[in-house]
């Protein structure tokens, strides 16, 4: 799996970016549709799932040779943002 060059590398790292993207996009979509199944806005941060989810995580990472302090800063970016996204759909779910 040694690359020969730069360009190389910055392809295999596109390719991966593409994949990654759609995974997220995924996510989003399912993240979107929790919120119809959440209370309030507490439930919606849920910091114990929060906690769960970094737990899992960070086991994967071992599991893949992964570098746990980088997947779980990742995962705390990617939750942060798929939670204010949750809320704002949350709050739009209330007003209707």
């Amino acid at each position: 799996m040694a690359a020969q060059s730069l360009a190389e590398v910055r392809e295999h790292i596109d390719r991966i970016d593409q994949q990654l993207v759609a995974l997220i996009a995924e996510r989003g979509r399912w993240v979107q549709q929790a919120a119809r199944f959440k209370s309030d806005a507490d439930a919606v941060r849920a910091p114990q799932r929060v906690e769960q989810v970094i737990a899992k995580v960070r086991a994967l990472a071992a599991e893949h040779a992964a570098d746990p302090t980088v997947v779980e800063a990742v995962y705390r970016a990617m939750i942060a943002a798929f939670i204010q996204a949750e809320l704002a759909e949350h709050q739009r779910l209330q007003q209707e």
